[in-house]
């Protein structure tokens, strides 16, 4: 199982963190993906850097509605190819 924890915080949603959860979430159902669970967290500590994720506990930074399907695809669909 894949878990995705996308920051919720203030500054995060203020920076799209709801917009990269929607993407995420296109991703899963576009891809038929039943192994990769999203879950909210608050502040995960790099406020000025956000929108922040972590993916299987990985943590990466600057997310947005702009790369969010790139990192999706980079971090979880790598799997599937092989």
């Amino acid at each position: 199982m894949n878990e995705v924890i996308i920051c919720v915080g203030s500054s995060c949603h203020l920076k799209g963190s709801e917009r990269v959860i929607e993407i995420f979430k296109e991703e899963i159902k576009k891809n038929n993906l039943n192994d990769i669970k999203i879950s909210g967290s608050f502040c995960q500590g790099n406020c000025t850097e956000g929108v922040n994720i972590e993916i299987n506990k990985q943590k990466i930074a600057a997310v947005n509605k702009e790369n969010a399907r790139e990192i999706f695809k980079k971090h979880l669909m790598h799997d599937q190819n092989e």
